[in-house]
């Protein structure tokens, strides 16, 4: 049975947010990149008859954190993040651009890739990613994977940002296409979903990886 994954857009650049659970009317959920409105998140999971059991966090960019120490202490939910980005959540008023929503908070589990995360009855792959900032990192569960800013829809995440490099982020794609089956289905940090498989093919910022293969 697929997950059940429900897309929110959330904070200033309307970020998305996954709310994954086992299976419809599951009573707990993981949460992925609560960008921010934290309150309007727990209505929506209360609507939903889910509670959060987990915060799961690809990066450490303050679109991706704005809603996480909210929702956190709000619902006691533990924070998963990578180990080389928790200072940008831990001193999150000094990497938020003056007057952006959010509060610093310290994450209770550190990642660095190839760790499993068991939580709401489901079991995430945690994968390293690097390129779009320098200790990413995507979650994988029974055929959905969760990149965060590595790979949009016809698109990659931005490598103009500090401790961004384009040679690391294509290797990174490229190892997701060997692990993965081209079938993934590809929840992106922003627009639309899409598949591993539809990007490798189509994607233009992919020629490289194309023209290597």
């Amino acid at each position: 049975m697929p997950l059940a994954v429900d897309r929110y857009e959330l904070g200033p650049l309307q970020t998305n947010c996954y709310v994954v659970r086992h299976e419809r009317g599951a009573a707990e959920c993981a949460v992925i990149d609560p960008g921010g409105d934290a309150a309007d998140l727990r209505l929506e999971l209360a609507r939903l008859g889910t509670s959060c059991a987990a915060i799961l966090v690809t990066h450490g960019h303050f679109d991706h954190l704005g809603g996480v120490a909210d929702l956190a202490e709000g619902t006691g939910a533990e924070v998963w993040m990578p180990e080389g980005e928790r200072e940008r959540l831990e001193r999150y008023p000094e990497f938020a651009p003056v007057g952006v929503p959010g509060r610093p908070h310290a994450p209770e589990h550190l990642l660095s890739g190839g760790e499993t995360i068991e939580v709401a009855g489901i079991s995430f792959e945690c994968l390293a990613v690097p390129g779009h900032s320098p200790a990413h990192v995507a979650f994988h569960a029974d055929g959905e994977l969760f990149s965060g800013d590595l790979l949009f829809a016809g698109s990659v995440g931005r490598v103009d940002l500090p401790g961004a490099d384009w040679d690391t982020l294509l290797a990174s794609v490229r190892m997701l296409a060997e692990r993965l089956p081209p079938e993934t289905v590809v929840h992106p940090g922003h627009g639309p979903e899409t598949t591993l498989g539809v990007e490798l093919a189509r994607n233009p910022f992919l020629a490289e990886l194309r023209a290597q293969a």
